[in-house]
């Protein structure tokens, strides 16, 4: 297994639907936390995932909370537009957990002032976004993540 790729609140199937793509094209394993702005039985996340969504390694949580618990001794890092370190600056190692959050507002205050040093961000050289589309965002870091353990 290359990554775990989680997935906080996810909002738009046809994102998760490629991330999962993506997640069984890598090797990764996807983490999905709830709640979900859609179903997973929603046409638009199968469409987006074509047929490989059912080789797919897919686990799903109940809550924020529920996902730290359980993995609270595991290494991670987090994703924000709020991070000072570039993306590319990650220790990668085999088997990180690379947390993303939701499209409209990415990850909560909490999660963001309790992992400052281990938030990172894709840097953008346009004042003009405020954040790239989530699927590519994920593609980005775990496309260079698998460079560096590689």
């Amino acid at each position: 297994m290359a990554f775990n790729i989680v997935l906080i609140e996810p909002e738009i199937p046809n994102n998760t639907g490629n991330i999962g793509r993506l997640s069984l094209g890598t090797g990764s394993t996807l983490h999905l936390v709830k709640p979900f702005g859609f179903e997973l039985s929603d046409k638009r996340v199968k469409r987006a995932g074509l047929d490989y969504w059912q080789h797919l390694n897919v686990l799903i949580y109940e809550s924020v909370e529920d996902f730290f618990l359980q993995h609270k001794d595991k290494e991670m890092v987090f994703l924000s537009s709020h991070g000072k370190k570039k993306h590319w600056d990650i220790p990668f190692k085999k088997n990180m957990f690379l947390v993303f959050g939701k499209e409209s507002v990415g990850l909560s205050k909490q999660i963001i002032e309790s992992n400052k040093e281990h938030l990172y961000k894709i840097p953008l050289y346009s004042e003009h976004i405020r954040s790239l589309n989530i699927a590519n965002a994920v593609s980005i870091v775990v496309y260079e993540g698998l460079r560096h353990i590689q």
